[in-house]
């Protein structure tokens, strides 16, 4: 019911939840609360998945790092959640094999609680790593997530195989093992769509202003292009991210003695450095590790930094520092160098980090904060938390607001996102029936449709018969048909979020391209 408030703001009453913030941690909150029969609602300042929820590495994976300091259980919640994550979005979501390469001489940081360990017990292997620690550290990834679709770790004569073509030929020996890989901000339009299906109310480019208790409820303002609009909740979710800690202070205006510790993470995006499917982890002397990822079938992804950003208002970006350390990090593995020149984009994110106290970012624990203020209408702020984990964190989220609003048991382990309603064995199947039903449709532009839209590509498709049939060509398989599913279904309102977060087709198309596309947008 709509009335108006003594602010005389529209005022619309009664969500059992409303979240802010329209990351994934928001957004799969909202999923899975809509599917216990509760009312949300959900507010997003800018578009979905526009900070964070876009800026990851793009893995669901256990944190194979993460055992250099003794986070068995976080691991262990990873690793089980990587298989229910991929039967539940198999066109978004597949298996990725990655190739640790491996040599004798090799040393690291020597302040993790493995290098301290290792420096006390075996001194005389001054910082290296023996093969037997690499391959125990693998068999407990192996082991820890009871696997079930993934194959477990392999190891590799990188003279035979064809990943050690592009090593330094000093990289004799390496290990093989399973993660996947994940299309994050689809990721989070995927659960938002599905919310909403199943009746939350989501608002894009939607500030919330205030927010303040008001007896047994909360008291919401949010502003949407000026328009001030009032709304009541009996549970309020802090789920913004970087700004979590700003939300409480400044928008609920409470004092709060938890804080994020924020962690930025640049990644570049090169041109193909290597012919093959499998990705590369490398591990630095520093303690840091990177990925080097097959990117959108022609390029190839090089990340993450670790790098304390101290201002959250300084939009973040892959500084040329971080650029110089990417590339010569790479390079410490790969016979050609890898050059700034080589460049073709860079994307960053700032992760929120629960402030545990540790003495650096790469130390700083990676596991999720749930905060329950209950001294009043009930308060959850999220801190921290990786994308592997959502969905449990979700659960757990509202496993600790069921006391006070109730709602029906957890469900989303078996629940399958829009257009992920297939076997995971089954993908190259329908990719087969697209082209079949579709035969104008390039093998490049059918596999870029099954990996964004599942099941639903031949909604967008439809009866045509022919390319022309989709209506304008916007470049790099963009059509006005695609164009127009995303407005009406996925939240998209302008080109950046088109070509930058529902899809990468920015890495292809051209400035022309993109201002016809926004052009189109806003008539």
């Amino acid at each position: 019911m709509t009335k108006t408030n003594l602010l005389g703001h529209a005022m619309q009453t009664d969500f059992d939840i409303f979240i802010i913030g329209g990351g994934i941690n928001g957004c799969g909150i909202a999923r899975d609360a809509a599917g216990r029969g509760l009312s949300v609602g959900l507010a997003e300042m800018n578009d979905l998945a526009w900070a964070t929820s876009s800026g990851s590495t793009k893995l669901f994976h256990g944190g194979l790092r993460y055992l250099e300091f003794f986070e068995f259980g976080l691991v262990r919640k990873a690793l089980i959640e990587r298989e229910v994550l991929l039967k539940n979005m198999p066109h978004i979501s597949w298996p990725m094999r990655f190739v640790l390469p491996y040599h004798r001489d090799m040393r690291f940081e020597n302040d993790t609680p493995t290098s301290k360990l290792l420096s006390t017990v075996m001194p005389w292997m001054k910082g290296r790593r023996p093969a037997w620690l690499i391959r125990l550290g693998l068999f407990l990834y192996d082991t820890l997530g009871g696997r079930q679709i993934l194959p477990g770790t392999t190891t590799v004569d990188l003279g035979a195989d064809r990943a050690g073509a592009p090593l330094r030929a000093k990289f004799q020996r390496a290990y093989e093992y399973s993660d996947c890989w994940v299309e994050d901000a689809r990721l989070v339009v995927l659960n938002a769509r599905d919310a909403e299906e199943r009746g939350a109310k989501v608002m894009t480019r939607t500030k919330v202003i205030s927010a303040a208790r008001a007896g047994d409820h909360w008291e919401i303002i949010t502003d949407t292009d000026g328009q001030k609009t009032t709304y009541t909740a009996r549970a309020l979710v802090n789920a913004g991210g970087p700004w979590v800690e700003n939300i409480v202070r400044s928008v609920a205006r409470l004092n709060t003695s938890e804080g994020v510790r924020l962690v930025r993470g640049s990644h570049i995006v090169t041109k193909k450095l290597f012919d093959h499917d499998k990705a590369y982890f490398f591990q630095g002397e520093d303690g840091r590790i990177i990925f080097a990822i097959p990117y959108e079938t022609d390029f190839t992804l090089i990340g993450t930094t670790d790098a304390e950003h101290d201002d959250l208002h300084q939009v973040p970006y892959a500084t040329d520092a971080e650029q110089d350390y990417l590339c010569a990090f790479a390079s410490q593995y790969f016979e050609k160098p890898v050059t700034r020149d080589d460049i073709v984009w860079t994307y960053s994110g700032v992760r929120p980090l629960y402030d545990d106290g540790a003495k650096s970012a790469t130390a700083a624990t990676r596991d999720y904060v749930l905060s329950l203020d209950d001294t009043g209408a009930p308060l959850l702020n999220i801190f921290g938390g990786k994308i592997t984990t959502y969905r449990k964190l979700a659960e757990n989220a509202l496993k600790k607001l069921e006391p006070m609003i109730g709602g029906q048991g957890p469900w989303t382990d078996a629940a399958p996102l829009p257009g992920g309603d297939f076997a995971v064995a089954d993908r190259d199947k329908l990719l087969d029936d697209l082209q079949a039903a579709y035969p104008f449709l390039t093998d490049a532009w059918a596999l870029r449709l099954i990996r964004a839209y599942g099941t639903e590509a031949k909604l967008i498709l439809g009866d045509a018969q022919s390319a022309a049939d989709l209506g304008q060509d916007f470049g790099a398989t963009l059509t006005a048909a695609e164009v127009a599913w995303l407005q009406s279904k996925e939240y998209a309102q302008t080109a950046e979020d088109i070509v930058w977060r529902r899809s990468k087709l920015g890495l292809r198309m051209s400035a022309d391209d993109i201002a016809a596309l926004d052009a189109f947008m806003a008539a």
